[in-house]
C-alpha cells in the first residue's frame, strides 16, 4: 500500500473545547466490575480486561496489556490511565501487578505500524498480551475494539472508565510504556521523549523539523511523513 494512502494525522483532530468537555464526562463515570460481574453470569470463570496504548503517538511502539483480577477486585483508584497522574500511575501499577492473577504485554513497533495501520497494529499488540496470559481467559473485557479471536468478547465503549479490568490494563500498559519511551530518550535525546513520551507535542514537533526523524518514528504518520517529504526535497 502506498504510503499517502496510509495517512495518519497526528491526534486529536477533536478540538481542544471538545477534548475537555469529553474529559469532564469521562470523569463523572464510575470504574466498577458491572461488566465482569455480567460475564461471570453468562459462565465465564477467566475474564481479561485488554487495552491498549501509545496509538496517537509519532514515535515508537503501540503497547498493549491484558490483565486477570480475582472476582470481586477493589482497587481504589482505578480508571483510565489519561486520567491519573504519572505518580498515581506507577504506585497502582504496583497493586495490580500484585494482585493480579495474570499480567502481560504486547507491543507492536513502528515498523510494524507503518507496514500494517495502527489499529491492526494494535489488535497484533493485544492478541500478543493476550497469548501471554496463564492461565487463558475464556472472556475479553476490550476497550471500545473487537478482536480476531475466537475467545467470547466484549467491546465497551470508554471501558477504560466503567471496567476495572480494562482500567488497569490501561494503567499497566501506559506505565511501561512511558518507561520505555523514558529509556529511549537516553539514546534520542534531541526528541525530547522523556517528557511527551513520543505524542505530537510542539516540542516533539520542533525537534523533528530540526533534527529530522530517526528509524523509531512512524513513517506514515502526517506530521513525520511531512518532515520526510521537506527534508527529501531539499
Amino acid at each position: 500500500m502506498p504510503v499517502k494512502s496510509q495517512l495518519r494525522s497526528a491526534e486529536p483532530e477533536t478540538p481542544r473545547s471538545k477534548q475537555a468537555e469529553k474529559m469532564r464526562y469521562l470523569r463523572t463515570l464510575i470504574c466498577g466490575d458491572k461488566h465482569e460481574r455480567a460475564a461471570r453470569q453468562q459462565g465465564a470463570t477467566v475474564i481479561a480486561g485488554v487495552d491498549e496504548v501509545g496509538r496517537g503517538a509519532l514515535f515508537g511502539p503501540v503497547v498493549a496489556a491484558a490483565v486477570i483480577l480475582p472476582e470481586k477486585t477493589r482497587i481504589r483508584g482505578v480508571r483510565d490511565s489519561k486520567q491519573l497522574l504519572p505518580e498515581e500511575r506507577e504506585r497502582l501499577d504496583a497493586i495490580i501487578r500484585k494482585r493480579a492473577i495474570s499480567v502481560a504485554i504486547g507491543f507492536a513497533d513502528a515498523a510494524t505500524i507503518d507496514a500494517i495501520n495502527i489499529r491492526r497494529a494494535s489488535h497484533q499488540a493485544m492478541l500478543a498480551a493476550i497469548a501471554q496470559l496463564f492461565p487463558q481467559p475464556d472472556f475479553l473485557l476490550i476497550d471500545a475494539e473487537r478482536l480476531d479471536t475466537p475467545c467470547l468478547q466484549k467491546a465497551i465503549i470508554y471501558g477504560d472508565s466503567i471496567s476495572i479490568s480494562i482500567a488497569a490494563a490501561s494503567i499497566v500498559a501506559k506505565v511501561y510504556r512511558d518507561a520505555w519511551m523514558c529509556r529511549y530518550h537516553e539514546e534520542y535525546p534531541q526528541y525530547g521523549l522523556a517528557s511527551h513520551k513520543g505524542y505530537g507535542t510542539e516540542e516533539h514537533l520542533r525537534a523533528l523539523a530540526e533534527h529530522g526523524p530517526c528509524p523509531l518514528h512512524r513513517a506514515t504518520y502526517e506530521p513525520v511523513h511531512r518532515v520526510i517529504e521537506l527534508r527529501g526535497s531539499c
